[in-house]
């Protein structure tokens, strides 16, 4: 559970639930099917700004009806927000197919302005795939960017992650030389988190001394600089390569990393 941020960027000390749970209930109308959620109004709008600018603003109808619809969102991570919203946890994911309703709960966060539980979800994502050994897929790269603006910490996390994973193997992955020729702001973003690991100057070959050999050993029985490995590329690390269901496929548009 992560502290809650102030108006000027610093945490505050979370208020107990007890003290949230006012009398007032607001009435939310979700997803195309108006699916009903009757949430208190107090702590609703303590966690999201979004929230506290339609409740607890006089111009706004709704600050009178306390009705409010959101017929754009899913009501599936609509229900998970609820859930942490009283909770204030979060059920890590048991395999990987589990991340993609916290990846869809991450964008309605951001949307809602709901900073603590943008934090719980990284944090969440990113222990599952360290406790696993596991790197980001591609498509989950993909839909994180079709969702998300620069300077975003869901991005920073996974481009991360796939910087590590790509600078230990012995060559690219197919897939992932194909979408990295493709689309170059992940490029830029992948050497711009190599640069944030501050290494030492000893520590990265120098291409101009003469006794390095430039990436052109042979790697299982490959020769070359550019070589695209069509298989499996790091002994004893693996990387999920889940399959995309329809719904989040449908994500993935122009936006994103082609």
């Amino acid at each position: 559970m992560s502290p809650e941020p102030s108006q000027n960027g610093d945490e505050k000390p979370q208020k107990p639930l007890h003290e949230l749970l006012s009398s007032t209930l607001v009435d939310l109308y979700v997803g195309e099917e108006n699916n009903h959620y009757p949430l208190h109004e107090k702590l609703l709008c303590y966690h999201s700004p979004f929230f506290a600018s339609v409740f607890y603003n006089k111009d706004n109808k709704s600050s009178r009806t306390k009705e409010y619809g959101l017929p754009e969102i899913e009501d599936k991570p609509f229900a998970l927000f609820v859930g942490w919203l009283y909770a204030r946890a979060l059920r890590g994911p048991e395999e990987e197919r589990d991340i993609g309703p916290l990846l869809d709960l991450y964008f309605l966060a951001s949307k809602l302005q709901i900073k603590a539980l943008e934090t719980d979800i990284v944090e969440t994502i990113r222990a599952f795939y360290h406790d696993n050994e596991t790197y980001p897929g591609l498509r989950r790269v993909q839909y994180v960017y079709a969702n998300t603006d620069e300077d975003n910490v869901m991005r920073e996390m996974m481009v991360g992650s796939v910087a590590r994973y790509l600078t230990l193997a012995d060559s690219i992955p197919e897939h992932w030389a194909n979408a990295l020729k493709k689309n170059g702001q992940l490029s830029v973003d992948i050497i711009r988190s190599i640069q944030q690991w501050h290494l030492e100057a000893r520590q990265v070959p120098d291409a101009r001394d003469a006794s390095v050999d430039r990436g052109r050993n042979a790697f299982k029985g490959a020769v070359g600089f550019s070589h695209v490995d069509e298989g499996s590329s790091m002994e004893n690390v693996k990387e999920e390569h889940e399959e995309e269901d329809d719904e989040e496929e449908s994500h993935v548009n122009g936006n994103g990393v082609a």
